[in-house]
């Protein structure tokens, strides 16, 4: 009999089975509920296609209507002018060519808007149609197809079952039979022994009853073991049919298990695929690929339609001229700009004399006329010229401000995975508003301080017209001409010989020690025009060989004084910085880095003579000086620049005045930062330096050979007065101006401190103590009270 624990195991094989069964079924159940899914999101998913290209079509149609009404809007105002010729002159210039081209190209897109429409509603959508319906019938097919697949393998699987459970039920069978067959055996072996024992306890009787009972109990053990025999041969047969049974039935299972295996192993791996690829998707894949290549072609067209446009009008705006639409204008409107005719004489009551008169007693106060007028036109040429090329300067600032390249917008439209919105994208770009209103307020000052120069440039063009009319006029009547050439040629030597008389000239020398003890923080120095009447008088002085600045007094126009010094080097013959170098200084301005520009402007520099070198050191190290008051004055290095590059370096002739003035001005702005990188030191150029307080410190050869500045000379005056406290009392002074120490020795204070002075250090120098601190005070920032001290 089979044993509890094997049926209990058989029954724990079934059970794994059928789980495993049930398994496979419920998988093969989600596979056509996950393919019926696949199918209701295609057919989704097309749906919402055809809506979405509905609704676009739509939109598109919408953009369309509403594209050809602004261009009918504009076009109707331009066909509803009542001048209409001038309508059609007008279409010479180019920003009125941009105009119609911007124009034609709404029109063209709202006809290219409607030719799409109409694919998204004749072609696209019908397209999806098909491949929806495509989809829906195919599938239904491949569900059939799948179906039966799947009823196949569980066909196959319940073969599987019954071949189990019959190999099964034969084994059981055998074993059910082994074990009556080891039973039968057992039973014999049990009745020989007991047989045995019986002969070997049996007692000695009578003979006779002996054998009576010996061949009675022989004939009984013989019939019980033949019965056993005969169970056990009957219990042998049946163990080896049962036997051969099991082992036909376990190799049918096996063989059914191999078969089962492969054919789920084939289904899962190559049917279900196959299913999918050739039945389920079947063309899905290649008809909607065409549907949206459709799409694609239609919306690549638009943009090849719109770029076709777009570029006309680009080429259009590349041909914005403002020179040729002047042109045109003129040319169009000849009668309208051509110069009217000359008025003639008009005699009056007979008088037709129509020349001057040049003779006595008229003619020496004509001649002195003539000459005044030369003088006065020799003046207002060079002061003109200045104001010509700082508006030109000024000028290709706000071209620069105006040309700058911001249009660039591509940034805009880089969209990360988060979907930023367009709006949070600009307001970080060049366009937001900060940054809008800061460039507008520079843009509007310059535009000002432009206008301002073009009206001080066109009134003195015009009065310069106007003398110089009158000038020719007297000149040729009086046929004086070489007369007042050579007075000029007199005065300007006159000028030359003062010029070169010391290193820094005393025009030079005054007015920058006069703007540097008071007009630092003066706003606008140098930018805003002085007093003309000024201007002249203090030029006048020094040609005179006078020092209209000598002192303290501060009772001068700061802008005049500036417009002298601006006026000085304009006049001059030679340009401070001359022309045969003009091409290597504008080749560094060219570099990046700042200090390798410096190196190399040094280099073109040091060709340069010495007191034209002492000059620049003492100019550069003033300008330098004053930037650092460009908070108060608001005049910094590039400003600075604008106003002294016209003045400092002229463009040579041929060559682009206003690009070429922009290179000047960046050319000085660097000499300004950088002056102290491109000048030689005192110790390698000797000659004066500008010092802080606006006079000049002298450098001169030590008794040792070396250079001793004013703080070197001082040290050993300071240690002489520390070990002498005691033998000099402490004279008091007042701070006339603000000053900041230049190093750890000069000390700063405020106007108006009070300031304790030990003894002279040197003739510019003090050695004192301000609030708690010894060092070196300027002579030229302070008021000492002890008169009688010098």
């Amino acid at each position: 009999m089979t044993s509890p624990a094997k049926f209990k195991k058989d029954k724990e094989i079934i059970a794994e089975y059928d789980t495993q069964v049930k398994e496979i079924r419920a998988q093969l159940t989600e596979q056509m509920k996950c393919l019926d899914q696949q199918c209701e999101l295609r057919v989704q998913l097309l749906q919402d296609l055809q809506d979405f290209f509905r609704k676009k079509a739509e939109i598109e149609m919408d953009y369309s209507r509403n594209l050809e009404k602004l261009a009918e809007r504009f076009l109707a105002k331009t066909r509803s002018t009542k001048d209409q010729q001038f309508k059609k002159d007008q279409n010479v210039l180019s920003p009125v060519n941009c105009w119609n081209l911007l124009l034609n190209q709404v029109k063209r897109e709202s006809r290219d808007h409607t030719t799409l429409s109409d694919i998204y509603l004749n072609n696209i959508i019908p397209r999806f149609v098909q491949v929806s319906e495509d989809s829906g019938r195919l599938f239904k097919k491949s569900k059939e197809v799948g179906q039966q697949l799947q009823d196949d393998l569980m066909k196959v699987l319940n073969e599987l079952y019954s071949v189990m459970k019959t190999y099964h039920m034969y084994n059981a069978d055998s074993i059910s039979a082994q074990s009556k067959l080891k039973e039968a055996e057992k039973q014999e072996e049990k009745q020989i022994g007991k047989s045995v024992k019986q002969e070997d306890r049996q007692t000695p009787r009578s003979p006779d009853s002996t054998a009576n009972v010996r061949i009675e109990e022989k004939h009984v053990r013989r019939s019980s073991v033949k019965k056993i025999e005969k169970m056990k041969e009957k219990r042998q047969a049946k163990y080896t049919e049962n036997k051969l049974k099991a082992i036909k039935a376990r190799n049918e299972y096996l063989l059914a298990l191999e078969a089962t295996n492969a054919s789920v192993f084939k289904y899962y791996i190559h049917d279900l695929s196959d299913l999918i690829d050739q039945c389920c998707d079947l063309g899905y894949h290649a008809s909607l690929n065409r549907a949206l290549r459709t799409f694609l072609s239609a919306e690549l067209n638009l943009e090849q339609s719109k770029h076709e446009g777009l570029d006309a009008i680009e080429n259009a705006v590349e041909n914005l001229d403002a020179t040729s639409d002047k042109q045109r204008l003129m040319e169009m409107y000849n009668n309208v700009f051509c110069p009217p005719m000359k008025f003639e004489f008009q005699p009056h009551m007979g008088d037709m004399a129509s020349q001057l008169c040049a003779q006595q007693p008229v003619q020496s106060e004509l001649v002195q006329r003539c000459q005044q007028l030369q003088s006065r036109l020799s003046t207002l040429k060079i002061e003109n010229e200045e104001v010509k090329k700082t508006m030109e300067a000024t000028l290709q600032t706000i071209q620069d401000i105006v040309t700058v390249e911001d249009f660039d917008v591509s940034d805009c439209f880089q969209y990360s995975n988060s979907m930023e919105s367009v709006k949070s994208t600009v307001s970080e770009t060049f366009m937001s508003k900060p940054s809008i209103a800061k460039r507008r307020a520079n843009q509007q000052e310059t535009e000002q301080f432009y206008f301002t120069k073009m009206k001080e440039y066109l009134e003195g063009r015009n009065l310069i017209t106007k003398l110089q009319a009158k000038h020719d006029l007297l000149q040729k009547t009086l046929g004086e001409s070489q007369r007042t050439d050579c007075s000029l040629a007199r005065r300007s030597s006159t000028v030359r010989k003062q010029d070169s008389s010391q290193a820094i000239p005393l025009v030079v020398e005054s007015c920058i020690r006069f703007i540097s003890r008071h007009g630092l923080q003066h706003e606008g120095i140098f930018r805003v025009s002085g007093s003309q009447v000024e201007v002249n008088d203090i030029k006048n002085a020094f040609e005179r060989g006078e020092d209209p600045l000598a002192g303290d007094q501060n009772d001068h126009d700061m802008d005049s004084i500036a417009g002298v010094l601006k006026l000085y080097f304009r006049g001059l013959e030679h340009p401070l910085f001359p022309k045969d170098i003009f091409h290597d200084l504008m080749a560094c301005v060219t570099m990046d880095n700042l200090q390798e520009r410096a190196l190399h402007i040094r280099k073109v520099l040091l060709v340069l003579p010495k007191t034209t070198l002492i000059i620049m050191r003492y100019l550069f190290a003033f300008l330098s000086h004053l930037s650092q008051f460009s908070e108060e004055n608001m005049m910094d290095p590039y400003n600075l620049a604008i106003c002294f590059g016209p003045s400092l370096m002229s463009v040579p002739e041929g060559h682009d005045q206003v690009s070429c003035q922009a290179h000047v001005n960046e050319l000085i702005k660097t000499i300004i930062i950088q002056h102290e990188n491109i000048f030689p030191s005192p110790r390698e150029l000797e000659g004066p330096v500008y010092s802080r307080g606006g006079s000049m410190e002298d450098y001169c050869d030590s008794p040792h050979g070396e250079t001793t500045s004013v703080e070197d000379s001082t040290q050993d005056v300071t240690a002489e007065h520390h070990t002498s406290d005691d033998e000099c009392e402490p004279i008091e002074a007042i701070a006339k101006f603000d000053y900041v120490g230049r190093t750890a020795r000069e000390l700063s204070f405020k106007k108006g401190a009070s300031l304790l002075l030990y003894q002279r250090a040197s003739d510019d120098w003090w050695e004192g103590r301000h609030n708690g601190i010894d060092g070196l005070i300027p002579h030229q920032y302070i008021v000492v009270q002890d008169t009688l001290i010098s």
